[in-house]
């Protein structure tokens, strides 16, 4: 079985993949963010390295889609290939960060890699407002997020909603996050695990 986790910066993609993955004893499969060479680069000049970040992006989670069907195992996956086409590589084209030209590249490429996948049986979207979202990427403290401007998270929010709206590739479960803190307060985990109960229930 294949689950991915959803969400903008900040959400809470990876504090739940990893309370999921106990829970249910799942192989959780991340982002690589740490191992990330683009990341930096990208923040502070974003119209030179949007290319090559969704590259790096794309390739990445193409390699961990191709694992996740031939280990056989139930695995929980932070951020999924469609957000990235979907959402943050039509932003960036949109905002004038990357080319005309890079993004029908960018585009042609993984419409060839989603033909030959397939979408996760569950997909988890954790929806968040704006100040939710800026105080949690206060709150981690990560360097390379600090220039990260309200209007690019605004942007990403309505790009997200909007997917999400249109998503048929399977189940979709929506989970506002705005009054949950999943990790210090395990009633409200166990809320969050009381809905995907349900909706694996549902898939067998």
């Amino acid at each position: 079985m294949h689950i991915a986790v959803a969400g903008n910066i900040g959400a809470g993609k990876t504090s739940l993949t990893k309370l999921l993955a106990k829970h249910y004893k799942w192989e959780p499969h991340f982002e690589e963010v740490a191992d990330n060479p683009y990341l930096d680069d990208f923040y502070n000049q974003m119209e030179r390295w949007s290319f090559n970040l969704q590259i790096y992006f794309l390739n990445n989670r193409y390699r961990q889609i191709l694992e996740i069907r031939e280990s056989g195992k139930s695995i929980i996956q932070d951020r999924t290939i469609y957000e990235d086409a979907h959402i943050f590589a039509p932003n960036l084209h949109a905002m004038g960060l990357m080319t005309n030209r890079d993004f029908s590249n960018y585009t042609g490429l993984f419409e060839l890699m989603e033909s030959l996948v397939q979408p996760p049986e569950l997909l988890i979207y954790l929806r968040s407002s704006i100040p939710n979202l800026v105080k949690q990427i206060h709150k981690r403290g990560r360097d390379y997020e600090n220039s990260i401007s309200i209007d690019y998270l605004s942007r990403l929010n309505e790009r997200y909603e909007a997917w999400a709206h249109n998503y048929t590739k399977g189940k979709l479960l929506i989970i506002d996050v705005d009054q949950l803190d999943f990790v210090d307060k395990p009633e409200d985990l166990g809320q969050v695990i009381n809905k995907i109960d349900a909706e694996i229930n549902g898939l067998f």
